[in-house]
């Protein structure tokens, strides 16, 4: 085992990568460890190598990181905080190209996804990476005019490329939501913030999702996020759920809604308690403003 880097965070991808960005956000003061895949981050937290993962789970236009949702069932972490980062695009060439040069574009497909339009409009042609910052790497290794990254501007910087055009995401508040996970969980969480996020399964039986939910409705409970969860182990014989709920795991609704679950489900787990990111209260008082 690696000795132990106190003050370190874990993120996956390389310098410049939004997960980089997200982890010195949140940990200015960490010292900021890179990792190939999101396995070999929790397995360094695990390991006592980093203190604590940075890992993105969803973006507000193209939704779930499916490749976090399949190692949540197995991992021992908990999640100790969240973190939403604004993410803006840029489409970056080598210092010799132009716009007009660029004939295929390399991304994750995130990245790809949330800049489609744009994609679409100038009819390139798209290649898969792992990370953004690793698309920006192999454009400066490459030095290719005709091969342009989608990636931040901080990329641009740190290896040496030109901004062809700036702002290039689909969505205005294009936004990817990070957590931070930990060997252990957060403590003293305000309950006035509290947000917990767990994962169930359940037979395929008619009306069982509305049995596990009836719960938390009828304990005033707020369900912030429902998705179905896809398991391999389970697939066409039981349906799962990841879930985040506006409670503290240990509040009296909470405990109360759970018991109710647990008498549905086949199988639940607590991924942890954690503190809302003030973004959520921005974003709320933005939405009642357009309402009015």
């Amino acid at each position: 085992m690696s000795e132990k880097k106190q003050g370190c965070a874990g993120c996956q991808g390389v310098k410049g990568a939004f997960s980089h960005l997200a982890a010195r956000e949140i940990f200015p003061e960490k010292d900021i460890r890179f990792y190939a895949t999101f396995d070999a981050v929790l397995a360094a937290v695990e390991a006592g190598e980093v203190d604590c993962a940075v890992l993105p789970v969803e973006n507000s236009a193209a939704g779930r990181v499916a490749d976090m949702h399949r190692l949540l069932r197995d991992t021992d972490l908990f999640v100790t905080a969240e973190h939403f980062l604004r993410v803006r695009h840029c489409l970056l060439g080598t210092p010799e190209s132009d716009l007009d040069d660029v004939k295929t574009v390399v991304s994750h497909p995130q990245a790809l996804s949330q800049c489609a339009s744009f994609l679409k409009r100038g009819g390139y042609e798209t290649r898969a990476a792992a990370n953004t910052a690793m698309a920006a790497e192999t454009v400066a290794r490459e030095r290719d005019k005709t091969l342009a990254a989608v990636a931040s501007r901080a990329a641009a910087e740190l290896y040496g490329l030109k901004v062809l055009a700036a702002d290039i995401e689909d969505s205005a508040v294009n936004t990817t939501r990070f957590w931070v996970m930990s060997a252990a969980p957060a403590q003293n969480v305000d309950p006035r913030t509290a947000v917990t996020s767990f994962i169930f399964w359940v037979k395929n039986e008619p009306a069982v999702l509305y049995k596990c939910l009836g719960g938390f409705a009828t304990n005033g409970v707020d369900l912030l996020r429902l998705e179905s969860y896809v398991d391999p182990e389970r697939f066409l014989t039981s349906a799962g759920f990841l879930v985040d709920v506006a409670a503290g795991a240990e509040s009296g609704g909470f405990k109360r809604a759970m018991a109710e679950l647990s008498f549905f489900a086949q199988k639940v787990k607590i991924l942890g308690t954690y503190a809302a990111d003030p973004f959520r209260a921005e974003m709320k008082k933005r939405q009642r403003e357009c309402l009015k």
